[in-house]
Formats: C-alpha cells, sequence, structure tokens
C-alpha cells in the first residue's frame, strides 16, 4: 500500500524577501493603529467633533488610572476649564498622525481661540488614548488636554489692557481731539437736607456757564434721585469741562453733599467744535456691547458718529489680551491666583489728520451760536479746496447738514446759471434784460421777493438784485441740460471720495419748460448740499474746479479729479456781479467788513407749494477762503444767512 505524504516545496530567496517584507508591514500596522477603522486618529477626531458640538456621548473616556469617565462629565469640565473663554470656542484641529507606544497613543491637537479685541491664540497640545480590551482607543482626560498648565479646579481668565487711543489732528498737526481734563460733579445724598435749594443753587450756576463749554444741565430729577439712592452712593450731576468748572467752582465747591472728581475724556477745543462732522468718544453704551461682543467691552472708549464712529477701528487701535489660568485659594476665599500663559501687547491707534483750522472753525460755530433752526456753514480755502471749518447749528441735534443736507439752492444757483448763459454767448453782463414783476411760464407764474420789479436793467443788476423773473425769461435758452453740464464743470453730482459721506447734488435736466424755468433760480428739482455749493463757488473764484478736501492722513484712495479750466471771460463776469451783490445787492449788509473785498450770492429757496416756506442761504468768498451758509426754514436770506455770514466774516478778521 502507498502511503501520501504531503510535499514542502523550499521557497526562493526571492520568496524568502518578500514574505519578510509584509510580515515587517503588518506588524507595524498592528503597532501604530493607523489602518484599522478604530484607530486612535479616529477616536481624537471624534473627540474633537463632539468637543465643538458639546456631545461627546460617542466617544469612550478614561482617567489616567484607567477609571472611566462619563461623556457628560467631561464636557462639564472643558466648559469649566475654559472659562472666562467658554463663549468663544476654540478652532480645533489634529495635526499629523498618533504616535503609539504599546497600548498608549499621542496625538497632537492645535486649538485656536479666538480672543477680544480680534486677537487669536493658537498653541498646540498633545492627546493621550489607550487602547481597550476590545481594541477600541479612548481619550485619557486630564485637564492638560486643554493646555498643558491647567489642573483641576483650574479655569481661563482674561485680561484686558486698552490701547492708547489717537487723536483728531487738525490741518497743522496739532490735536482736535485728546484727552481733556473734566470734574464730574458728584452729590452725597446723606449730606443733603434740602434737595430743592441744592438744585436752585447748581441750576443758576450751570446757567452762568458760557454755551460753548456745556450744553444745559437738566436736574429737574435730581431730588428723586437722591431720595433713591443707596446709603452713602454718590449721585453723578454732570460732568463738566475743567474749564467750565473753573468758571463757577466758588458757587458750588461748598455746597452741601457735594463731590468733585477730577478725570480725562477725549473732547474737542469746545462742545461745538465741528462736533456733528467729528463725532464724539463716550464709554462703550449698550447697544454696543450687544452688537459688538466680541469687540468692546465696558469701560471702552468707543466712537459714536461723524469721524470718531467711521475711523474708530483705526483710532482705537487693539487692545492687548493676557490669557491666566485662574484658580481660587482655598485658604482665602473670593481670592484667586493664576499663571499667565498668553499676551498680546496693546497697539496704540492711529491719528486722523484733517484739513480742519481750529481759528476758521471757532469763527463758523461762533456764528451759528443761538440759531435754533437747523443750519450749517461750511469754509474752504479756495487755492487747495482743505475743508477749514463745518459748522452746524444746534437745531441740526447732530446730523452733519453742512456736508450731507439736501435741499433746494435757491437764488444761489443764479451763479451757475449765470455762468451757463455767459458761456453759451446768451448774454453780457451790461447786456438789458428786464426785470418783471411776474413772468409766466405755461400757465405757471414766477414772481421776485415782495413783488419787486426793476425794469429794463443789466444783466449785472438783475444778478445782484436777485431778479427771479430775469433769470425764468433766459431759461430757454440754456437748452435742455445746460445747467446740469455747467453745475458739473464746478463739482456737482461728481462721486467724491471725501472720506465721509458728502452728497455732491443733483441738477434738474431735460424737464418741461416750468421745470427749466424753475431750476434757473435753483427751485424744481435741483438739490445740493453747502458743501457742494461752497465747491461750486471756491471753483468760480479759482477759475476751476477741484474736489474738497477734507482728511489727509488717510488720505482718500480715490478723489475726483480736477475739472478742465473755465472760460476766463465768463468766470472774470460772475466774479464782478458777486461782488456786485455786495456793494449794491442783496448782501450789503456785507460791503464794510474789514478786510479783502467780499463776493457773493443770496439765495431764498422755496422748498414746497407755499411761498412762505423758505431755506435762507448764503455763498461767497473773501480772500481765500469760499464759505456757504444754510439755515432751514429761515425765511429772507437777508435776515438770517447774511447776518449768520457776516459774524463769521467778522469773526475770521479777529483772529
Amino acid at each position: 500500500m502507498l502511503l501520501s505524504y504531503p510535499v514542502r516545496r523550499r521557497l526562493s530567496p526571492r520568496r524568502r524577501a518578500l514574505a519578510a517584507l509584509a510580515a515587517t508591514v503588518l506588524a507595524a500596522g498592528a503597532l501604530t493603529g493607523c489602518s484599522g477603522e478604530d484607530g486612535p486618529e479616529q477616536s481624537v477626531d471624534a473627540f474633537l467633533k463632539g468637543w465643538r458640538s458639546g456631545n461627546l456621548q460617542a466617544v469612550g473616556f478614561i482617567d489616567p488610572t484607567g477609571a472611566k469617565v462619563p461623556a457628560a462629565e467631561v464636557t462639564k469640565e472643558l466648559r469649566s476649564l475654559a472659562g472666562e473663554l467658554a463663549g468663544s470656542p476654540p478652532k480645533l484641529e489634529r495635526t499629523g498622525e498618533a504616535k503609539v507606544e504599546a497600548d498608549i497613543a499621542t496625538a497632537r491637537i492645535r486649538l485656536t481661540w479666538p480672543l477680544p479685541g480680534g486677537a487669536t491664540w493658537t498653541y498646540e497640545n498633545p492627546v493621550r488614548l489607550r487602547q481597550g480590551a476590545d481594541d477600541h482607543w479612548q481619550v485619557i482626560w486630564e485637564p492638560t488636554v486643554v493646555h498643558e498648565k491647567l489642573e483641576a479646579g483650574d479655569r481661563f481668565a482674561l485680561r484686558r489692557d486698552a490701547a492708547p487711543r489717537a487723536g483728531v489732528l487738525d490741518g497743522a498737526g496739532a490735536p482736535l481731539v485728546g484727552p481733556r481734563p473734566v470734574v464730574r460733579v458728584q452729590v452725597n445724598p446723606g449730606e443733603v437736607t434740602d434737595a430743592k435749594a441744592l438744585v436752585r443753587q447748581l441750576d443758576a450756576a450751570f446757567k452762568a456757564i458760557r454755551p460753548a463749554l456745556t450744553p444745559p444741565v437738566d436736574l429737574t430729577d435730581l431730588p428723586q434721585r437722591l431720595k433713591e439712592a443707596d446709603r452713602g452712593a454718590l449721585v453723578e450731576v454732570v460732568t463738566l469741562r475743567d474749564e467750565a468748572y473753573r468758571q463757577i467752582k466758588s458757587r458750588i465747591y461748598d455746597l452741601p453733599g457735594t463731590r468733585f472728581q477730577s478725570d480725562k475724556l477725549f473732547l474737542a477745543p469746545t462742545r461745538e467744535f465741528a462736533r456733528a462732522l467729528l463725532g464724539s468718544v463716550d464709554p462703550a453704551q449698550a447697544d454696543d456691547l450687544k452688537a459688538h461682543p466680541d469687540k468692546y467691552v465696558r469701560g471702552d472708549l468707543v466712537g459714536h458718529g461723524g469721524l470718531q464712529g467711521r475711523y474708530d477701528d483705526r483710532l482705537r487701535g487693539t487692545p492687548g489680551v493676557t490669557v491666566l489660568t485662574e484658580r481660587d485659594r482655598p485658604d482665602e476665599p473670593g481670592v484667586t491666583t493664576g499663571e499667565e500663559v498668553y499676551r498680546s501687547e496693546p497697539k496704540a491707534g492711529q491719528p486722523l489728520k484733517t484739513t480742519l483750522d481750529v481759528a476758521t472753525q471757532n469763527a463758523a460755530d461762533a456764528a451759528l451760536r443761538g440759531q435754533a433752526r437747523r443750519s450749517a456753514l461750511v469754509a474752504l480755502r479756495i487755492s487747495d479746496g482743505a475743508v477749514l471749518a463745518a459748522a452746524n447749528g444746534p437745531g441740526a441735534a447732530g446730523e452733519n447738514l453742512a456736508f450731507t443736507a439736501q435741499v433746494p439752492p435757491g437764488s444761489t444757483f443764479k451763479m451757475v446759471s449765470a455762468l451757463a448763459l455767459l458761456d453759451r454767448g446768451a448774454v453780457t453782463p451790461e447786456a438789458t434784460v428786464r426785470c418783471r414783476k411776474t413772468f409766466e411760464v405755461e400757465g405757471r407764474s414766477f414772481k421776485n421777493s415782495d413783488n419787486f420789479e426793476l425794469g429794463d436793467v443789466p444783466f449785472t443788476t438783475d444778478f445782484a438784485k436777485s431778479c427771479n423773473t430775469a433769470f425764468t425769461s433766459l431759461a430757454p435758452k440754456l437748452g435742455p441740460d445746460g445747467l446740469a453740464q455747467t453745475g458739473r464743470t464746478l463739482g456737482l453730482e461728481a462721486p467724491w471720495d471725501l472720506g465721509t459721506d458728502v452728497f455732491t447734488g443733483k441738477v434738474s435736466a431735460n424737464g418741461a419748460a416750468t421745470e427749466q424755468a424753475a431750476a434757473a433760480i435753483g427751485q424744481g428739482t435741483t438739490v445740493v448740499s453747502p458743501l457742494a455749493m461752497a465747491g461750486a463757488t471756491a471753483a468760480v473764484a479759482r477759475g476751476h474746479w477741484e474736489q474738497p478736501k477734507l482728511l489727509l492722513d488717510p488720505a482718500p484712495a480715490k478723489p475726483a479729479p480736477a475739472g478742465a479750466g473755465l472760460k476766463p471771460e465768463s468766470a472774470a463776469a460772475v466774479k464782478t456781479m458777486m461782488r456786485a451783490v455786495v456793494t449794491s445787492g442783496t448782501a450789503s449788509a456785507l460791503a464794510d467788513v474789514p478786510g479783502e473785498p467780499v463776493y457773493g450770492k443770496t439765495g431764498t429757496a422755496e422748498y414746497d407749494n407755499n411761498p412762505a416756506h423758505t431755506h435762507a442761504w448764503f455763498v461767497g468768498w473773501q480772500g481765500d477762503v469760499a464759505f456757504a451758509v444754510f439755515v432751514e426754514q429761515g425765511g429772507s436770506s437777508t435776515t438770517s444767512a447774511v447776518p449768520i455770514a457776516e459774524r463769521f466774516l467778522r469773526g475770521l478778521s479777529a483772529r
């Protein structure tokens, strides 16, 4: 009988080498756990995903001794360890593959925490895992998973260092807005026996302060606030500029219960100084904190409105942030200790350099002082277009009408109409143009102020006396869009890059005959801002248009290009007529203003269908300063706008 035995074949040297290599690869795979479905990387990724979502139920945890830790407990501890960073979870990433030794794997993760003020804190940290009997990898939970310096009971804490806020500078580089001394007036209720008497004395003293230094102080609720205040608490009454406080110190210093705390606030030279343009700097308000919780914290200084608001990020700089590991001291309740783990130094803000001139701005503010109606006065330097002043009357309530009003220019626009007529050869300064009492266009009757008529007079006289009927009769000679074309040569409607909001005007074009007649006298659909009219006035004085400029640093990226030169003979004729307005026309009150000759044009602009409802205007220049005055619902320009212009010019001459 034959017996069968298995045959053992000998491997060739090549086959033996391949088999050894395969065994080595398999062994390496078993050690690293990288190729299995439940490798340490998969467990780390699941941990990071659960950390982000707040749900760690899919992850197994043990402590360093091997005892199981509930996922809910890890979730709770992660939030506790985050401390003041809990509201801004970190971005989490695994970096590379885990390293495995025996049943312990170590992976590295990158944490990026967003911090207040826009800073970020990034670092890498190890995460350890252990492979269980079922071959699954479990995360070894310990506070060092979050940061190597954290221990049980610790938490992250933040310390924020505000950056020095930069100021706003004038055209010479001197500070306009910066820290200025103030005095906080407070009252201790426990020392007041007669609240009404105290209010009377404080009220009389506050009313004695110059209006430029402080607004009216309302004390009507002070007795009630004193009554409701906590025992020993100080009740805030008002914060005064140091100059204002010194004016009345002798009257309030010894009043019962009064207290005075010195401080500094970011302020302009006076309370009214270019207020709407510059804006204000105030402690962060509830709306600021709600809208930008990642940017502001209580106590921060925040720009509101104007340039302060628009350029707040630049001016305020970048706050510094320090992250600490904080823990309670068991031997001293309420006392904590900690260790710094991250710091970003504050970066000071960058100033804004403007073209504003202190003397001109003060003169503009003084000229509008006491004006109850919404009003504006803007001035610029003819030679280079620099805005020297932007004042808004108290009635403007913080609105920068000087730049953004959209209102009909009234008869000040006869400056543009005259230039357009002269350019087209439709009239000459000496030509006789009848000034009728009324002039009818397609059934609509146009008339002059107070129904005056001059008869047959030179066009220069029509201009100086502001005869509406003369201009409406000439309107057809401008063509359907001739007025708009000339307006554009003076910068109207152009896209300006001023560094802040500005309305450059909209000029009527292609209207019916009645609209063309209305447009010739600054009515109809034509609307402008005071700055747009001041820029046009400067263009006439200069001989070409240049965009007004306000910011020198940072300079606007795309200022409008300069306009082509005006026709010299036309510009010269308009200048002559604008001088006649002052010497023998509607602005004769300016004839004796000290200094160089004054040129100008008055304007009374109807803004609805009621002829009694009118805005008042004056535009003009003296020397190198062009300006525009606007008074909303101001009535006759000779009784409102011209007196403001006179106060402004006399204020300039007195500097």
